[in-house]
């Protein structure tokens, strides 16, 4: 793809982008968001505060990458029922000068105690979905430092000049925050009191009529900058920062506050393992992009200790379809859609983790599950019928792993656990965050930062945030891929995505939503790559995902041949899929995904952005 506007062809069939081709259902005529067009820089995430800064920083002549990590740190503030500084995130991103796709690892391990000895001994049989038990080791902030040292061009002090101006002076919170604070209320109350403390006035939520105030992170920020006041480069004052975080008062304060037993969703009190130790042995690192090809496009993810070979896997399996049989608006388009996802998933459950290949173990194969060989053979199990089993491939010298399948969750204590994001019955609670930025360099980056959310574990007074919940995405079973195994990764859902062609960075997209992040962003590739919409009519369809596999996210469960499908797909198309045997839920006409996405011309230096408006939040801004 050259460019995703009206007026570029995409080579491969002759379509226009922005011009449906004859096989796919023709977009609404009504927009919720425009498509934006410009030339100085692009931004779209999921709320309009981090939009307007990062094109504040843009303005100001910083890049897409200053211009992320300011957003991103504004994102702890305003959504912080969806993330934290206590979170984790992942992110891929390309440079002006070298176009090659890296991701950005701010995905923390298992602390050292996490061992499988210590929950048996603990009595679980899932990693709680909230509590300090579950707490990887934070990885976010470390990330967005090392991205800026790495690739940014201000200082940090200028970076986080609009959070600090936040945190001390006051920030606006979405109503979701305090529908978010009632759900959790009475375990706040009774067992998070320190929460409570924070989030309730008099006990009820904070009213999202008044703007908020964070002084104790603010405090946390500037003794991060003091760190690194003797420092003679920026890129030292960055790591002075960094320092400052992994053994200083953010590692004492965590690690001794959660050392104390405390409510988890198991409805039990635990102690968390996470010592100041683990905080000081993690750093971000960079690795290659994991990528496949789809009707002549690359497609870049990250590796398989994410989901996100699963949207390469699910475009590998819907590549031997013609295009009018890709339209997911159509009955046969979605089926084809949701039985691809199954299978993709199936090989998620069965394949993906964080192994330890320099001691010996094997490797995730990769390279079988991404071949044409693989996704034929894959392609030949879908029938004109839902399949209601889960199907893992056989890899040559791997066992599949059999993930336990639920379909009802087990007792526990706590309301409001796990992944904040749309329910299994399709109601929207809330999501995770993302956020794209492209600038006139041609610098783009795709992030999905999340974890740490408020209801993920006790609010730590000193820090003036709780730490995250990652560790529910790892089984206690040692047969299992992502097993939970102290210093290894949990098989994060985050999953941002770049999009490439001959080569270059010509889009960043994604979206919160938990195992849905790679289903949405399916949808709208297929709508954007094959139907040729452009992003906002690609972002504004109706969406679907399947809930046919083992959730990530506590308490794990299934429902086999499900399928959360929007309304507005229409009753042909939901009937027909009812008779082809999918379980259906409607989920509303506006429910399901936050997608945003931005876009660049390399040969014109066009840019352009587009924003979700489910959840009222997000939005675009560029020129």
């Amino acid at each position: 793809m050259t460019v995703l506007t009206r007026a570029e062809p995409i080579t491969h069939r002759g379509d226009h982008v922005g011009v449906p081709g004859p096989t796919f259902t023709p977009p609404a005529d009504h927009l919720t968001r425009p498509d934006l067009r410009g030339t100085v820089g692009m931004c779209a995430t999921t709320h309009w505060c981090a939009s307007a800064v990062a094109q504040a920083v843009l303005e100001r002549g910083g890049n897409a990458f200053d211009a992320a990590v300011a957003a991103a740190f504004v994102l702890h503030l305003v959504e912080p029922h969806l993330n934290g500084p206590g979170g984790d995130l992942t992110a891929v991103i390309a440079t002006a000068d070298d176009p090659s796709p890296r991701v950005l690892v701010g995905q923390g391990p298992a602390p050292a105690g996490a061992t499988l000895e210590h929950f048996a001994a603990e009595g679980l049989d899932l990693v709680p979905g909230a509590g300090g038990l579950a707490a990887a080791v934070p990885g976010a902030v470390d990330a967005w430092l090392l991205l800026l040292r790495d690739h940014g061009t201000l200082e940090l002090a200028e970076v986080w000049s609009y959070v600090l101006d936040y945190a001390e002076h006051g920030y606006p919170l979405v109503p979701r925050v305090a529908a978010t604070v009632a759900s959790v209320r009475e375990l706040f109350t009774r067992h998070w009191t320190t929460s409570a403390d924070f989030w309730l006035r008099a006990g009820r939520p904070r009213p999202s009529d008044e703007l908020a105030t964070n002084p104790a992170y603010a405090a946390v920020l500037r003794g991060m900058l003091a760190a690194g006041g003797s420092a003679t480069t920026r890129e030292d004052r960055v790591d002075a920062a960094r320092y400052e975080w992994r053994t200083g008062q953010v590692a004492r304060a965590a690690s001794a506050f959660l050392a104390g037993p405390h409510r988890h969703s198991s409805g039990r009190d635990h102690a968390g393992v996470i010592t100041e130790t683990d905080f000081a042995a993690f750093a971000a690192t960079w690795e290659p992009a994991t990528t496949a090809p789809f009707r002549g496009w690359t497609v870049a993810k990250t590796g398989a200790w994410g989901q996100g070979p699963v949207l390469l896997q699910a475009l590998a399996i819907l590549e031997g379809y013609p295009d009018d049989e890709l339209d997911p608006s159509t009955e046969l388009g979605a089926h084809h859609v949701l039985e691809a996802l199954k299978l993709a998933l199936a090989d998620r459950d069965a394949y993906y983790g964080d192994p330890d290949v320099a001691a010996g173990e094997p490797p995730v194969p990769l390279d079988v599950l991404l071949s044409a060989a693989y996704a034929a053979g894959r392609r030949a199990l879908v029938t004109d019928r839902a399949s209601a089993e889960v199907r893992p491939g056989e890899v040559p010298g791997y066992v599949a792993y059999r993930a336990p399948l639920l379909t009802e969750a087990p007792e526990g204590g706590v309301e409001g656990v796990g992944e904040p994001t749309v329910s299994r019955g399709g109601e929207t609670r809330g999501d995770t965050c993302h956020l794209d930025v492209v600038d006139r360099w041609g610098n783009i980056v795709s992030a999905t930062p999340s974890g740490g959310w408020l209801q993920s574990s006790p609010h730590i007074p000193e820090l003036g945030f709780c730490l995250g919940s990652r560790l529910q995405m790892a089984w206690l079973d040692p047969a299992s891929p992502s097993a939970l195994r102290p210093g290894r990764r949990p098989r994060t859902t985050l999953s941002p995505t770049l999009l490439l062609r001959d080569g270059v960075p010509v889009s960043a997209l994604g979206t919160p939503g938990g195992d849905q992040q790679d289903q949405w962003q399916l949808v709208y590739l297929l709508r954007v790559l094959v139907g040729g919409y452009t992003p906002q009519q690609a972002i504004d369809a109706p969406s679907l995902h399947t809930t046919a596999m083992a959730g990530s996210f506590w308490p794990r469960t299934w429902t086999p041949a499900g399928a959360v499908v929007e309304d507005r797909l229409g009753e042909a198309a939901l009937d027909g899929l009812r008779a082809r045997g999918h379980a259906v839920v409607r989920a509303g006409d506006w429910s399901l995904g936050r997608l945003s996405a931005v876009t660049r011309n390399p040969a014109t230096g066009e840019l352009g952005a587009a924003a979700n408006s489910r959840g009222g939040q997000g939005y675009a801004v560029g020129r």
